[in-house]
């Protein structure tokens, strides 16, 4: 499988920071295969957040080189290409809901790159029926819950056609209901359509569904590798003041009551399922 975005010795620095030595990034290395889904976990201020930005070229590096599908997100000429090849979900749909009706605002992307209107009419229906918002084609974007508005958010990125999808904690406003239903829209779009998913949280549940799992802490990245791998490193994690799920902390305090048991069962029925081979 080839990357689809390459992330080399990249450091960063916000322009109008006066202490150049302060860095938000520092030399950073990475590849993203095309078709993965990889979450990248960390505090706030850990840079995860920057790091998104600088994929979809709305920052670009201080120092470093980024080439999303071989081309350098620092050149100009390559900008629109770039962000259809790597669409953008943020935090708040708000802000990127620009209509009256969903499937108007999920046509608007298209409609300013000039594609044809029987192109956009195919581009809508397929896009809404991607994240399951199809039905609500002509509903008012206002009236739908916060995790329906991301979802139509999320459409009017698949509506650019582009082949990876990041998704700069676009669960962070949404309740529980919410957030599982972003989550299992990204899973969709990664089993189902082969999209390359990059899942940016805070949350230790969220980021234990990706396949990949990068941590950040202070710019640098800390920890790269299958989720039930870095999560197994309960004492790394706590160095760093971040935390692994409830599900392997508990087994972690059973270990430390000499109670042989794995630490790579990261979800509750997985976990359940050791405590009853426990019990019996």
């Amino acid at each position: 499988m080839s990357a689809i975005i390459e992330v080399q010795h990249v450091s960063f620095v916000y322009p109008d920071e006066t202490n150049p030595d302060k860095k938000v990034l520092k030399d950073v290395s990475l590849s993203i295969e095309e078709g993965s889904f990889v979450a990248v976990l960390g505090h706030n201020g850990s840079g995860k957040s920057t790091l998104a930005k600088l994929l979809n070229a709305i920052h670009k590096p201080t120092s470093g080189t980024i080439l999303v599908d071989g081309m350098d997100t620092s050149d100009p000429s390559k900008l629109l290409s770039i962000r259809s090849t790597v669409g953008m979900v943020f935090q708040n749909p708000d802000n990127q809901i620009v209509a009256s009706v969903v499937e108007e605002d999920v046509a608007f992307a298209p409609e300013n790159l000039g594609v044809p209107p029987a192109e956009i009419r195919t581009r809508v229906d397929e896009a809404l029926t991607m994240v399951g918002m199809y039905e609500f084609r002509e509903h008012a974007p206002h009236l739908l819950s916060g995790g329906q508005k991301q979802r139509v958010a999320i459409a009017g990125v698949i509506a650019m056609r582009p082949r990876c999808i990041v998704l700069d904690e676009s669960t962070a406003m949404l309740d529980p209901i919410g957030r599982r239903e972003i989550l299992h829209t990204a899973r969709h779009l990664n089993e189902a359509y082969g999209m390359t998913v990059v899942l940016i949280t805070h949350h230790m549940e969220e980021a234990a569904q990706a396949s990949r799992l990068i941590v950040m802490s202070e710019g640098e990245i800390i920890a790269d590798g299958p989720p039930r791998e870095v999560f197994s490193h309960v004492e790394q994690l706590r160095s760093f003041g971040l935390s692994s799920p409830e599900t392997v902390q508990l087994l972690y305090e059973l270990q430390h009551e000499g109670i042989l048991v794995p630490l790579d069962a990261i979800t509750d029925e997985e976990c359940a399922q050791v405590l009853v081979q426990l019990l019996r």
